[in-house]
């Protein structure tokens, strides 16, 4: 006869190694903070050692339960195909994905249909992230990210390049031309906080100066600053291919498309723990392939 431990406990705990926190933890399994803590504390106390150490105001996990989540991982994946092989091949699968606000707007959402149509047996669902330093932290099968960047717990798949350049409405342009980089006097130069640098590193690769007296106007956030671009609010510095939608659509356009700024790309990362399902990995695939035949404007 075999002697278990409980098996709802130990899914609170994987998810909560997993996620890095218990509120992380209880985010996920739609749980209150102290659900998570209780369920941890029955499984110590069934194992007769602690799982987490306090560190600070967060639970960590020990090196031992790092190790023991990691092989609860691999048994619940097992589970969950043996699960589908037997009772429910035909069951819908949910991935679930993180990616920064612009990206998913202008890039990933327009273009999930093709994966859909693909693959009717699975459902995205994307959540997004506005946060400077775009941390991970769990709640997803995979993540979106520019990088590059050390993800030590995930496996990274670069698929997309990127490079900015200047865009604008096409009603602004056609109100007051620009024959050349030297035309922004007169201009308004809409900026973002947490892009300060994209007015200076594309007028150094214009070889053109900032206008005399020009003031930008800085948004919080980079889908605020596009939008005002689009509504003629003035000129920004937008990234492609993520834009591509935009400008094929006439709501943007980019006068200068051979003066660019490389900028970091995109990788798809999975958790090194992640349920590796055929899902998950055409999913990735098709990201790749997605990022290959991408159109971009022309430089």
């Amino acid at each position: 006869m075999r002697r278990l431990p409980p098996l709802n406990a130990l899914r609170v705990f994987e998810v909560a190694v997993r996620a890095g926190s218990y509120a992380a933890a209880a985010a996920e399994l739609g749980l209150t903070h102290g659900a998570v803590s209780r369920q941890v504390a029955a499984l110590e106390a069934w194992l007769g050692q602690p799982l987490f150490a306090r560190v600070g105001r967060r639970m960590v996990a020990t090196q031992a339960a790092r190790v023991f989540a990691a092989e609860i991982s691999l048994a619940f994946d097992r589970l969950t195909e043996a699960a589908q092989a037997c009772g429910r091949p035909a069951a819908a699968r949910v991935l679930r994905v993180s990616a920064p606000t612009t990206f998913a707007m202008r890039w990933l959402i327009p273009r999930l249909d093709v994966f859909r149509n693909a693959r009717p047996d699975t459902e995205v669902t994307v959540t997004t992230t506005t946060t400077l330093q775009e941390e991970l932290r769990g709640g997803f099968d995979l993540a979106i990210r520019r990088g590059p960047e050390p993800w030590p717990q995930h496996h990274a798949v670069p698929f997309l390049p990127e490079f900015d350049t200047l865009v604008a409405s096409p009603a602004l342009l056609a109100r007051r031309p620009l024959q050349n980089p030297g035309d922004l006097d007169g201009h308004i130069l809409l900026g973002t906080q947490t892009r300060p640098d994209d007015w200076g590193a594309w007028l150094a690769s214009a070889n053109a100066h900032r206008p005399a007296g020009a003031r930008p106007r800085v948004f919080d956030h980079f889908f605020v600053t596009l939008q005002a671009v689009e509504d003629g609010a003035g000129l920004g510095i937008g990234p492609f291919p993520v834009l591509d939608h935009a400008v094929g659509e006439g709501r943007l356009a980019a006068p200068f498309p051979e003066i660019v700024v490389e900028r970091p790309g995109y990788f798809v990362l999975t958790p090194f723990d992640a349920d590796k399902s055929p899902a998950l990995s055409a999913f990735v695939d098709w990201l790749v392939a997605e990022g290959k035949t991408s159109l971009t404007i022309r430089r």
